[in-house]
This record gives C-alpha cells, structure tokens and sequence, in this order.
C-alpha cells in the first residue's frame, strides 16, 4: 500500500480557503518530481512512469523545446506515449494518433468527503480483479500496478468485485480520484458517489484537495460530479501521439549533423 504523510490541519485550511492550482496544469510532472519520484524515469525535462503503472509522461514545460528530445530518449523510435494537457503543434516527424477533448475538475469545500461502510481497501491481491472490472468499464488507463499510486477501495457483492474507485495521480497539494468503475447490473445504486466520496475523505483527511479528469463527451459523468461539488477547472486534450521513426530521424542527421539522436544523448555527428 502507497502511504503518504499527512499534512497539518492549516494546510487542509489553506486549500478551504482557496489555493494556487498551476500545479494542475501539468499534474504528471508535479507527482513524478514529488510523491511519485520512487517510479519516475527520465531527466531534467521529462519523465514517464514504468509502462505497467501508467501511461501518462510530464514534462518541465511544453514551452521548453528540450522536451521532446528527452520524450525521444525514454520512448525510442517509432513509439505511441500520451501527451497530456498539450494543445500545441507536434514537431517535425512526431505523428498524432488520437485526440480527445476532456476536462479537469476539482473539489470544492463542499467535498468533504465521507467513509463509505460498503467499501473494502484493494491491493496487490486484488489486481486481477481490478484489471477485469476496468476493462468491462473502461473508466480509463489502469494497468497492472496502477494500484500501486494510492489507496483504492472497492465494493464487493457475492465476493466478486463490481465496483471501485481510487488515487492516481497525486500533484503538490491535489490527489487525482480516479478508475471510478461499477458494472452495468450494480448502477444507479450510488456506489460511483459513494466510492468518490470515500476516496475523497481520504484525501481531505490527507490535507491535500481531490480532483479528476473526466471525457468531455460523458455529460452524465460531468454532471455527476457538479452534484457532489467538484467544478470545472479547465478544459483539456487528451492526445496520443507517435515519436519519429530511426528513419526519419536520420534524415534530421542528414540535414543537421548536430541534431540528437533519437533514444541517445550522443550526436548525430560521431566525432562529438
């Protein structure tokens, strides 16, 4: 089980009280240079988690163009990685996969939160599971050790698994609710709420303030959300995208022999 030190009860204020939110405009890196650096790999400008926790990369800055050598450097050639929260031009020989429109909402001090007595805590001997309720669902990326990046609860009925929620992504002062899962026969009986609720007591209790991500195309999810007292931040691009090809990337060498290799540190240049 990921554990976290608490904040004090002032810092639980201060959030009440309204806090700085720019974390939240890259709320990959903030985790992976903080409370998630135990998994990240990458340098000074970007990082990625290990491929079976979870997808997602950050980076310094989309605006600092060292970026996408170092993206390069982690993912190799001809490799699909997620950019999210990038809206930009993607540079020479990068390829867009996909794009989705999304949106960021975040706690307000409505969301208290509070325990949920139907829920039972989830860990590595429930992984199994968790994997096949998310692949029924599919609330989002969750892999084999996504569990692993904070506290997930779930509900169980005649000892078979049918809903969950938990912790993703845990930014400076914010904790990403995420996996909201209930299978079609258990809904519109209030465990997606209830399962929130409880993730987010957690997390309040924690002294950071939840937030999450949800498609901009599940209204009724949106909505749901809104009810609870979550509001929209901002909105946002989920984009996966596809680094350049070795091909590709010689013909950069060809025209500019000082050009990075793609997944090296050395140049283009042999003598360098």
């Amino acid at each position: 089980m990921f554990e976290f030190t608490p904040r004090p009860a002032a810092a639980h204020h201060a959030q009440e009280a309204g806090v700085d939110t720019d974390v939240l405009d890259s709320p990959a890196w903030s985790a992976l240079t903080g409370a998630h650096a135990r998994f990240a790999e990458g340098d000074d400008f970007a990082k990625r988690y290990p491929e079976d926790v979870s997808p997602f990369v950050g980076v310094v800055s989309w605006d600092e163009p060292r970026i996408w050598d170092s993206l390069l450097d982690l993912f190799g050639p001809g490799a699909d990685l997620s950019l999210s929260h990038f809206a930009g031009e993607l540079p020479d020989g990068w390829r867009e996969t996909s794009r989705g429109d999304g949106v960021q909402l975040v706690a307000t001090d409505r969301v208290t939160g509070q325990p949920f007595e139907g829920a039972v805590e989830l860990g590595a001997d429930d992984a199994t599971e968790m994997l096949a309720l998310v692949e029924r669902n599919k609330p989002g990326p969750f892999l084999p050790r996504t569990y692993q990046l904070g506290r997930y609860v779930g509900v169980r009925r005649e000892g078979r698994l049918v809903a969950m929620a938990g912790e993703r992504l845990h930014a400076d002062g914010f904790t990403e609710i995420s996996a909201v899962s209930v299978d079609e026969d258990y809904r519109r009986q209030g465990l997606a709420s209830a399962l929130t609720l409880d993730v987010a007591h957690g997390i309040r209790e924690r002294g950071d303030a939840p937030f999450l991500h949800a498609s901009g195309a599940n209204s009724g999810a949106i909505a749901a959300y809104e009810k609870l007292g979550f509001r929209l931040r901002r909105k946002v691009t989920f984009l996966r995208a596809r680094t350049p090809e070795a091909s590709a990337q010689r013909d950069s060498c060809a025209r500019d022999p000082t050009a990075l290799r793609v997944a090296s540190s050395e140049r283009c240049d042999s003598s360098n």
